[in-house]
């Protein structure tokens, strides 16, 4: 995706857009794919280094929980999915699981919970809750590149390149040095794009439909009228 989009899909939204020199944008891209237990989503991270110089990566990561989690919830009300949006400040750098560093949840993020429990991921029919889910930015495996999610997240943003990762939490440190322990995470959701797309077309056809309904009843009506006469 060229920045120039990712920045105009930000302004679009209207959240923010960071511009000052090292501070980071972090902006997870969830894929159309509804393919459970892959990496096949993106955690895009740019920030100006000059006035006219934007560095930019691009991650692989895991926006949703493996198929374990899902068919094994930790809620009864089922796993976490986390929802798009900007979560502003709502992230520093701590201790994940008081295991190593990452970013964590330190305010309200809004979740998706699904309950199915059919390891396959349910984004309509769960329902919404606000609050601390301790759903961080973190790595799988500490070694290479981690193939499948697997357990290594339960609605967390799961990093599958452990080198990638430590790039990553670099630019953290850096950022915390100059501007603080304050972490912005925006989720923009291309399957919710894609579901409201396929939402309108059927909201489209079900008023197409009842427009000719409606023309044919009042032409029928039209019809009786002239034979009437």
């Amino acid at each position: 995706m060229l920045l120039s989009k990712l920045k105009g899909i930000l302004r679009s939204k209207g959240y923010e857009l960071y511009t000052k020199q090292n501070e980071l944008n972090i902006v997870g891209i969830r894929s159309e794919s509804t393919i459970p237990n892959a990496f096949d989503d993106e955690i895009h991270v740019f920030y100006k280094e000059a006035p006219l110089k934007w560095n930019y990566h691009v991650y692989k990561v895991t926006t949703d929980p493996g198929t374990f989690w899902l068919r094994n919830p930790m809620q009864p009300q089922g796993t976490a999915i986390l929802a798009q949006g900007q979560y502003k400040g709502a992230y520093e750098i701590g201790m994940h699981q008081g295991q190593y560093k990452a970013l964590v949840q330190t305010k309200p993020v809004t979740v998706i919970r699904d309950y199915d429990r059919n390891a396959k991921l349910d984004f309509i029919n769960g329902s919404k809750s606000k609050g601390m889910f301790g759903i961080n930015i973190h790595r799988a495996s500490s070694n290479g590149i981690t193939k499948q999610v697997d357990k290594y997240s339960a609605g967390c943003q799961v990093f599958a390149n452990v080198n990638e990762f430590n790039e990553f939490m670099n630019l953290c440190d850096r950022q915390k040095l100059i501007y603080g322990n304050s972490f912005t995470y925006t989720l923009i959701d291309f399957r919710a794009v894609k579901r409201q797309t396929l939402k309108r077309l059927a909201i489209g056809t079900v008023t197409a439909a009842f427009g000719l309904t409606a023309l044919w009843a009042i032409l029928k009506r039209k019809n009786k009228k002239k034979k009437q006469k």
